[in-house]
């Protein structure tokens, strides 16, 4: 039978909040990963067909939780190569596992097992690329046709991802458990970066028509939070969900009515969310009430807070900025940073001081690339006066833009300063 839209919209947000819990679930039990992934789908299948017409179940988890169980051991009973492991697990599955209404209630399980589902998904034996695919289609729920939308690469290359992925943790027999806790923080670092880079495409389009993608900063928070509630004594988590939280506080202001961008000197605050902000600085001050202030994240989130406290842009405490790059450039040095710290100590000591740090960043590799260098060296020369150079820098920066709209900006800053002399 036909799924009618209503239907279809139920369904996939049901199973956007289930699918992680029954993944995690049947990978524990299954040990497993693209066994468990398998049959996770048969049991979506099987409400695609059966909530339209019988309605969506009082307790659709347990209705998921029961069907792919069912549906695991079937698989098992029916194995062409029965194995004595295969005996085993069925064994498992019929005998061991608690009943049905046990098996929903088991609370105390589901923590653990997603938190789990974010180790293994996260794992550093795949690749950046691997890991993002995995993470957005376990934990995010997001199929591989949206996934493929939101990094605008074909729909082949992400299914691929994910069977390359399932495959290296196989091959690598990577376990289905919770790191030791000497390798915790190595491994929680990992999950945080995936998520990071999520938000970050999001955030910034690397490429494409358009500059934000909010689908994949909603993502992005989402599992944020569901990290948050795994691991509350973490500080770098907090850390990092009061980093986004402030940055996406910002979306309705960064772009015009065409989806043109607005730099942040330019926008509108009284647009920011303000609920956003607020959830963006208690997260900041517990992640330092834990003893995390240096940490990364929290440092970069302690820079989106100074943005968030200033009334206005000539508001924006530019000293307090600059150090707190300095602390950021000493835990994680990278030559983006030190970028950034040139544009602030620009604002705060004028653009020859900005113009003479970006001098540093001349020979590294890690930025011939890289168009927000010409781009920052364009502004500063056209504030030093220096028309003509600036828009030569404007022009290179939009030669090395990918995104349409980042580089359409950046040749009207060009066009603005008149022909190249």
């Amino acid at each position: 039978m036909p799924v009618n839209e209503d239907s279809r919209r139920r369904i996939e947000a049901v199973w956007r909040i289930e699918a992680p819990r029954l993944i995690g679930s049947l990978a524990r039990t299954l040990r497993d990963f693209g066994l468990a992934e398998e049959v996770a789908q048969d049991a979506l299948v099987a409400a695609l067909e059966s909530w339209p017409v019988n309605g969506v179940p009082e307790r659709p988890g347990a209705w998921l939780q029961t069907t792919a169980r069912r549906r695991a051991i079937d698989i098992l009973r029916h194995a062409t190569l029965a194995s004595r492991k295969h005996e085993q697990l069925e064994y498992e599955m019929t005998v061991l596992l608690p009943p049905d209404h046990h098996v929903v209630d088991a609370d105390d399980d589901i923590g653990d097992d997603l938190l789990r589902l974010v180790f293994t998904a996260c794992h550093p034996v795949l690749s950046s690329d691997a890991r993002v695919a995995l993470t957005l289609r376990v934990l995010g729920g997001l199929t591989t046709p949206e996934i493929a939308r939101a990094f605008l690469v074909p729909e082949a290359t992400v299914a691929q991802r994910i069977v390359r992925a399932k495959r290296v943790l196989a091959e690598q027999q990577v376990p289905f458990e919770l790191p030791p806790a000497a390798e915790l923080g190595p491994r929680l670092s990992s999950a945080l970066e995936v998520v990071y880079l999520i938000f970050n495409e999001g955030y910034a389009a690397t490429s494409g028509a358009d500059w934000i993608r909010p689908l994949l900063c909603t993502q992005a928070l989402r599992l944020a939070r569901t990290i948050v509630s795994l691991a509350p004594a973490e500080p770098e988590v907090h850390g990092l969900l009061a980093l986004m939280e402030l940055q996406v506080s910002r979306f309705a202001a960064r772009v015009d009515a065409e989806g043109q961008p607005i730099l942040l000197a330019a926008q509108d605050r009284t647009r920011w969310d303000a609920s956003s902000m607020r959830r963006g600085l208690a997260a900041l001050a517990h992640a330092e009430t834990l003893g995390g202030a240096e940490g990364p994240y929290a440092l970069q989130a302690a820079l989106a807070a100074c943005h968030a406290r200033a009334e206005h842009y000539d508001a924006t405490d530019w000293a307090r900025i600059v150090a707190l790059y300095a602390r950021l450039q000493r835990v994680a040095p990278s030559p983006v940073v030190q970028l950034n710290r040139a544009v602030a100590l620009a604002m705060l000591d004028g653009p020859q001081a900005g113009l003479d740090m970006l001098e540093t960043l001349a020979d590294e590799p890690r930025m011939a690339g890289y168009h927000l260098l010409p781009s920052v060296r364009g502004d500063l020369l056209e504030r030093l006066g220096r028309l003509a150079d600036a828009h030569a820098a404007f022009e290179q920066a939009a030669a090395l833009a990918n995104n349409q709209r980042e580089r359409a900006m950046l040749l009207q800053r060009a066009a603005a300063l008149g022909p190249l002399s």
